[in-house]
């Protein structure tokens, strides 16, 4: 098993020295679900549901949540995001939304929080949103899709 990078010799938590690594570019990409009723998701689909645009609105939540990563996550540290896109799309199939995240960094740490971050707070949005029609959604399969950058080199997941 590999040492946690987050607990010191002692056995006491730690926040990571990043001061050594090297600014590299570093992509994350996450994804996660809310499943609904159809009768939900129709709603949202119809831009009916009375507290207002749904999907827009967790978009914007995603991206501010994303931002605020560090003031959320005890140990994360704080990043200048170059980019984030938050994407949330209508899937009949589940049915419900389908959120991905994409952040982009210049920095000494990866955006892997930021990007889980952003597509939790989003699938919450939907959720607060739309539970006056539904209190059974579910937020599921929230994880992180695509790493790329940094010392750990590139992962894909899916």
């Amino acid at each position: 098993m590999s040492k946690l990078s987050h607990v010191g010799e002692d056995g006491g938590i730690r926040m990571v020295d990043v001061g050594l690594k090297s600014e590299t570019e570093r992509i994350a990409i996450a994804r996660g679900e809310v499943h609904m009723s159809p009768q939900t998701f129709e709603l949202i689909r119809a831009g009916q549901v009375k507290k207002g645009d749904v999907l827009t609105t967790a978009q914007i939540a995603g991206i501010s949540a994303c931002k605020r990563t560090s003031d959320l996550i005890p140990l994360c540290h704080p990043l200048l995001i170059s980019n984030v896109d938050v994407e949330l799309t209508l899937d009949p199939s589940l049915p419900g939304v389908i959120i991905t995240a994409r952040v982009k960094v210049v920095g000494r740490t990866g955006a892997e929080m930021e990007a889980l971050t952003a597509v939790s707070v989003a699938a919450l949005t939907v959720y607060d949103m739309a539970k006056a029609a539904e209190k059974t959604m579910r937020i599921q399969n929230i994880r992180l899709v695509e790493k790329r950058g940094g010392r750990s080199g590139d992962i894909i997941n899916e």
